[in-house]
């Protein structure tokens, strides 16, 4: 089981008003959308072309795409697609945007202009992890550069459409365990202040590139698996100063951030992860580099995105996620993982089957729920089966399941305002909620004998283990996984 150490520093700011902060600011409540993004790099002499990518995209129905530079090529191409697009100004032109408004200006001018708003640019990150880079000049040009780019984007009428800001390593934070104590380094607190106060004022979203992988491979001994891959079955860890549950390392790493942010003052600023994947494969030192570990993470994730899920801290506020990477690119230096992050390789194939469902329309994005490695099962039959499809409800798939997976993997269940849970006690019972969420879609149902089981203050957790879950108004999906379905 993966647990918080103790904290090295002292918090700033008592842990009561930073919750305060946090919890009072949830204001960018994401409306029931796709948030799936993934990033689009294009470090290889093998890749398909930008017409080619946006085909594949559009079937997969991603609707949020990063790419690390203003491709002429790329930004024609997705161009009346719909799809929003967070374009980057690399680190070399940093410092000459910092210094030049002017040249600020051009850079607009020539690389957003005359694509918007046929290419739905929604984003320009300044630089890559600067606030990490050991050119201090670089990290002291940085806030400068995008004061000025801002202006620019506000001169041509584009502010309100493109934010700008700049996506850091999770470096930044001397303790990013447990969550609540969660502060920016020394070197980089003071260059946070500016920073964190350009995003207030523009309205701008903190993105993070964080790989819980990263910390599995440096200490796979004392580091859960399960807790890292983000799977929601596992019992996770408690924040022991606010007592808030983690099954996701990553979505821990979110909140520290967030608790880093509201130490300085700025706990209103919303967190997004703008780089997270998991190799397929790496080199014999590195642990964990699997293509089962990539799939089981980026699946996690995906679910976790379709079902509305956000952090223990801000529940209610789905954080944008954006995977790392669209394609394996032959040309990133560095060991045998690097390169190895991608989907699918370059000539189309999928490396392995995470669950995008391809598709001939461009809505928003899917998940396709059957395409789970586990086993089809056999629909019930008998009172339990309704007779329209989307009314039947997951009970009857459970009910074929425990002769052959007598002790199944579990199944999420659409929480009501009252905050009751369905439960099946030890294999024994069957007596469930009537409502159950499937992905963006909910299925409603009635029982067939003596009526659903409604129970308060409990929770699901996995194989037939149910542990005390404090009630609460507006609770949604606690999680859905069924064999086949």
């Amino acid at each position: 089981m993966a647990t918080f150490a103790t904290p090295v520093r002292s918090a700033s700011l008592q842990l009561p008003a930073l919750l305060c902060i946090l919890l009072c600011s949830e204001v960018w409540v994401l409306q029931c959308g796709a948030a799936i993004g993934i990033n689009y790099g294009q470090v290889g002499n093998n890749l398909p072309t930008p017409a080619q990518v946006v085909s594949l995209l559009s079937s997969l129905r991603v609707g949020k795409v990063r790419i690390y530079d203003v491709n002429p090529q790329v930004l024609a191409a997705f161009g009346g697609t719909g799809i929003e697009l967070i374009v980057t100004v690399p680190n070399d032109l940093v410092q000459p945007m910092a210094a030049s408004a002017v040249q600020a200006m051009q850079w607009v001018t020539a690389n957003i202009k005359p694509y918007f708003p046929a290419t739905r640019v929604t984003g320009v990150a300044v630089g890559n992890e600067v606030f990490t880079d050991d050119d201090a000049a670089l990290k002291a040009s940085l806030v400068p550069a995008m004061r000025n780019l801002h202006a620019a984007l506000a001169q041509l009428g584009m502010d309100g459409y493109v934010h700008v800001s700049t996506a850091s390593s999770l470096g930044v934070l001397a303790n990013s365990y447990p969550p609540s104590q969660g502060a920016f380094t020394p070197e980089c607190a003071a260059l946070m202040l500016p920073f964190l106060r350009f995003l207030a004022d523009t309205n701008a979203p903190f993105w993070i590139n964080a790989y819980p992988y990263f910390a599995y491979k440096a200490d796979p001994a004392n580091v859960s698996l399960s807790y890292a891959l983000s799977d929601p079955y596992h019992v996770g860890a408690v924040d022991p100063y606010t007592h808030l549950q983690y099954t996701s390392m990553l979505y821990a790493q979110v909140d520290a951030v967030s608790f880093a942010a509201a130490r300085l003052g700025y706990g209103g600023i919303p967190v997004f992860v703008s780089e997270t994947g998991w190799p397929s494969k790496g080199d014999a030192d590195e642990v964990g580099a699997t293509v089962e570990n990539a799939r089981a993470y980026n699946r996690n994730l995906l679910v976790r995105q379709v079902s509305n899920e956000g952090t223990p801290l801000r529940p209610r506020q789905r954080i944008e996620v954006y995977l790392f990477a669209l394609f394996n690119e032959d040309m990133k230096p560095g060991p045998t993982s690097e390169r190895n992050y991608g989907l699918y390789q370059p000539d189309g194939r999928m490396v392995y089957n995470v669950g995008l469902a391809q598709q001939q329309t461009t809505s928003a994005a899917s998940l396709s729920l059957a395409a789970s490695s586990a086993p089809p099962t056999t629909e019930a039959k008998g009172e339990h089966v309704w007779c329209r499809p989307e009314r039947k409800l997951v009970f009857a798939m459970w009910k074929a399941l425990p002769t052959q997976y007598p002790r199944p993997r579990g199944l999420g269940l659409w929480t009501g305002t009252a905050c009751k849970y369905g439960m099946r006690e030890g294999g024994k019972g069957s007596r469930f909620v009537t409502r159950a969420h499937m992905g963006s879609r909910e299925i409603l149902g009635e029982d067939g004998e003596n009526g659903w089981r409604m129970l308060a203050g409990f929770a699901f957790r996995r194989r037939g283990c149910f542990t005390p879950f404090v009630p609460c108004q507006g609770a949604r999906l606690v999680f859905v996984c069924i064999y086949g379905l």
